[in-house]
């Protein structure tokens, strides 16, 4: 290469522009709710429902933005999963600190101390006096499913009773045990075999405490035997059902009934365990204490996890090995659980669930008199776990689906998300964070209003 060669490269190379970092603009990037919801219909099981057609980017406590920007008051708190909120900052930082250790070694090869606190933080939380033990998974249907399980290995027996419009999950097993047909059991029959079904107390079926015991007694008489019979299972208050909590007298009846033919009364406190009723369990409120209890949603702040907490001699009637998976009892979500209970205990939310019941029923019931006479049927609930029935009319007390579907649209085009329950699907159930401001929470009630206001307008 000659030496005027070198030279012209030399001279090119120092004219070259520096590179320069290209800083992508996110804002432009971030894709649509209609975007997104585009590739979820291609990618995602058509079974798999949203009660909304918005895509989260972020939350905090009670509010969330969408990934347009659009923010929103919560008032569905994930199904009942966020009483402390979301992202409540005690929840994440001990998520956090675990996961700087492991996240990973599942229980039934490497054991590990989160575990062991949690299970005894829950014996110690549960109703009774009696030695409790407990059991750790991931999900409210595997923690119903190990509760039959238990109940069976403990009495030798095959049955289960389930009450009409319960909601125990969507696994084969659970769905057996769920009272409503539409959209949990339609077309994925069969269902197993030895699970019965009770009649639940309803106002609206004009069913007494009364009637439904008598029902369950001629269950006994006409197909399930009660000495073939594991355990009778019932939520407290209906989750999916409607947000009705059992009459006190029922759940003492059903624990003298238990105890008369060696039966495990197994409380399904998935949705309202944790604070939402003012106690930590639902059934508290009537001094009735169950075999065994099943618990989910708003042990561990928006974190998967799930546990059986019963009896001691009862929890140990499975052999070791016949508990466990892969997942259960997370070390994460144990981390998280237990300061999602800390917040709990130190921020009164037992007690700012009972007050916050009291100002919603009060404020709902002023409501409906303004701008929905005769429409809004029945406020009910314990604590701040709270439901508001629509009908067309009180005389007949038809239930009225079309006009709660159009509440809940019109409180999300204006920012307050809203989720539907009840056989008829004609109620709102409340399940705002109990950490959640006053300020907010009078927010989310004055857009409930206005919606109200804008869907009895279509009618």
């Amino acid at each position: 290469m000659s030496t005027t060669s070198k030279a012209k490269r030399a001279k090119s190379s120092t004219k070259r522009k520096p590179l320069m970092a290209v800083v992508p603009d996110t804002a432009a990037q971030k894709p649509t709710n209609a975007a997104l919801l585009a590739r979820r219909e291609s990618a995602v099981a058509r079974g798999v429902a949203s009660a909304t057609q918005i895509f989260a980017d972020r939350a905090e406590n009670a509010e969330l933005w969408d990934v347009e920007g659009n923010r929103f008051v919560d008032f569905a708190g994930g199904i009942a999963v966020l009483n402390t909120g979301h992202r409540h900052p005690k929840v994440i930082a001990a998520a956090k600190a675990q996961e700087d250790h492991y996240t990973h070694t599942s229980f039934q090869v490497v054991p590990y101390e989160p575990y062991v606190a949690l299970a005894e933080k829950l014996n110690a939380l549960a109703p009774g006096d009696h030695a409790k033990k407990s059991l750790l998974v991931t999900t409210g249907a595997e923690a119903v499913e190990n509760a039959v399980k238990i109940a069976r290995a403990a009495t030798g027996r095959p049955g289960v009773i389930a009450f009409t419009g319960g909601y125990h999950g969507r696994t084969l097993l659970t769905l057996g045990m769920t009272g409503k047909i539409s959209p949990y059991k339609k077309d994925v029959g069969p269902f197993p075999s030895d699970i019965f079904r009770a009649p639940f107390p309803s106002l609206r079926d004009g069913i007494t405490v009364q009637d439904a015991l008598t029902g369950l007694r001629n269950l006994f008489l006409t197909d399930a035997q009660p000495e073939r019979i594991a355990a009778i299972i019932i939520e407290p208050v209906l989750g999916e059902g409607g947000y009705t909590p059992v009459p006190f007298e029922m759940l003492h009846a059903l624990r003298e009934i238990c105890d008369t033919h060696g039966i495990m009364l197994i409380a399904d406190e998935i949705q309202s365990g944790f604070g939402r009723t003012g106690k930590w369990f639902a059934i508290e409120h009537s001094g009735v204490v169950p075999d065994l209890i099943t618990a989910a949603k708003s042990m561990a702040g928006g974190y998967p996890i799930a546990g059986v907490i019963g009896r001691a001699e009862v929890m140990d009637a499975v052999i070791p090995g016949g508990l466990g998976g892969t997942y259960g009892g997370n070390p994460v979500a144990c981390a998280a659980a237990l300061a999602a209970i800390e917040v709990i205990e130190e921020e009164g939310l037992l007690a700012r669930s009972l007050a916050l019941g009291d100002m919603l029923r009060i404020r709902f019931a002023e409501i409906g008199s303004r701008v929905a006479p005769y429409r809004m049927w029945d406020i009910r609930g314990l604590g701040a776990m709270l439901a508001v029935e629509f009908v067309t009319d009180f005389d007949s007390a038809e239930p009225d689906a079309a006009l709660t579907k159009s509440v809940i649209a019109h409180a999300h085009a204006r920012g307050l998300i809203l989720l539907a329950c009840g056989m008829h699907g004609n109620a709102l159930r409340i399940m705002v964070p109990l950490t959640a401001s006053d300020e907010i929470i009078n927010e989310g009630l004055e857009i409930f209003e206005a919606a109200m206001i804008a869907a009895l307008a279509e009618q």
